[in-house]
């Protein structure tokens, strides 16, 4: 080598040294780092630098749904691209937010086989994928395993089962000596979860899921109204009258108590449910929401967690490559692993180290791949309102205000003004 080939691989070597990476970006990912997620944090922090170049800061969100959500609107209001690039959303928000969602789908389709359909499918919008699912949820039904094998019983498959199994077991137990026993608990109060138990109630008997995917509204109809009568029988007969005021956490205390056979509830609660300090540890079994009579179907809402970028984004290639990272089966399990969320991605439901650690977890699986999406996204900015006549509806059922008929109807008739011409 000569003296001044020599002298130019040494400048180059030394400029490239001290200049910085030309493409290295610093992103921020929402991840409330101060909290129990800060090992999961840390643990995409270092994959995603290692692997990419980049840098990832956090951001910390409240941890209140309603709170978060208020924040990110003020955020995207100001279009600010330094506030945050890659965000965790509910499941029923990819609707609401879609125009400060980033258009993904070149960037991510190949992934779609990987997750349970309604739930990839809940996050298309007028045909383009806004987010990648992060953790998966669905209504399930908890049940005393111990107090069905005493009376010889089956978990129940339809509504009919459950209420014949709630009276008789209810009588018996209460005969025995609990007089606080009741059959059956779920949320009945007017809020969000009351839409969410709705949903289940009407598209268990078939009668659609209030608003369709294509964006017509098809809750009048004789089933969604046999359905909510349904529901509306339970009140002060299997179930508590008190339960027109239960949310999830009213519900899971009355039956971790033990002072109830039957609940509708989220994954969360099974955990919970297995304290030590558990008066039920050990007695609970989970199986699929009923089904509405025998022609009916399983039919447990969909709930869940999702990644998307802000289409404010000034790293948007980046933030997609760490959307990748979030969404692979690794990560995801890290996540259950750490924090005891259930994955989105189907294969994680066959990993050993995710059943060695949860064995109830398979039980999940077919109520995930079933679940019902609520009509967010179809309703997209209007779902607040829609949400909001929907548990109204039910809760006027419930206390005997409206038949199931006077219900569906009114709701049609609440709905159409939402609507008017078209959802925006």
């Amino acid at each position: 080598m000569t003296k001044t080939t020599l002298l130019a691989a040494s400048l180059a070597a030394a400029l490239s040294a001290a200049a910085p990476a030309v493409h290295a970006d610093t992103l921020k990912m929402e991840c409330n780092v101060s909290g129990p997620w800060k090992p999961f944090c840390e643990h995409v922090k270092s994959r995603f630098e290692a692997e990419t170049g980049h840098k990832l800061e956090f951001i910390e969100m409240p941890a209140a749904s309603d709170e978060k959500l208020s924040l990110y609107q003020q955020i995207f209001a100001a279009k600010d691209p330094n506030a945050v690039d890659v965000l965790f959303i509910d499941v029923i928000w990819v609707g609401l937010l879609d125009k400060h969602l980033l258009d993904i789908t070149d960037k991510v389709k190949d992934l779609e086989p990987a997750f349970f359909p309604t739930n990839w499918n809940n996050n298309v919008v007028n045909g383009r994928v806004k987010a990648v699912p992060g953790q998966v949820d669905a209504g399930m039904l908890y049940y005393r395993k111990d107090l069905l094998e005493k009376y010889r019983e089956a978990p129940p498959k339809t509504w009919e089962d459950l209420a014949r199994i709630a009276a008789t077991i209810q009588e018996a137990e209460r005969e025995g000596g609990n007089r606080n026993f009741w059959g059956f608990v779920f949320q009945g109060k007017a809020y969000e979860g009351l839409s969410c138990d709705v949903l289940e109630w009407i598209a268990s008997y078939n009668g659609g899921t209030v608003v369709d995917p294509d964006g017509n509204i098809s809750v009048n109809n004789p089933k969604a109204a046999k359905a909510l009568d349904t529901a509306a029988s339970w009140v002060g007969t299997i179930a508590p009258k008190g339960v027109m005021g239960y949310q999830e956490e009213e519900s899971r205390a009355v039956f971790q108590n033990g002072d109830a056979l039957f609940m509708r509830n989220w994954p969360y609660a099974y955990l919970l449910t297995q304290d030590d300090s558990s008066p039920v540890k050990g007695k609970v079994g989970v199986a699929p929401v009923p089904k509405g009579g025998p022609d009916g179907q399983h039919a447990a809402t969909l709930g869940g967690w999702q990644w998307g970028v802000s289409a404010y984004s000034k790293n948007p290639d980046a933030a997609v490559k760490l959307v990748r990272i979030l969404a692979e089966a690794d990560t995801q399990k890290q996540a259950f692993l750490m924090l005891g969320i259930p994955p989105a991605r189907i294969e994680s439901y066959e990993d050993p180290e995710v059943q060695a650690k949860a064995p109830y977890l398979a039980q999940f699986r077919d109520v995930f791949a079933n679940a019902v999406p609520r009509p967010s996204t179809p309703t997209r900015s209007q779902f607040p309102k829609v949400s909001k006549a929907m548990f109204n509806a039910g809760y006027d059922v419930l206390s005997g205000r409206a038949t199931g008929a006077q219900a569906v109807a009114d709701l049609e008739g609440k709905l159409k003004r939402i609507k008017g011409r078209d959802w925006k």
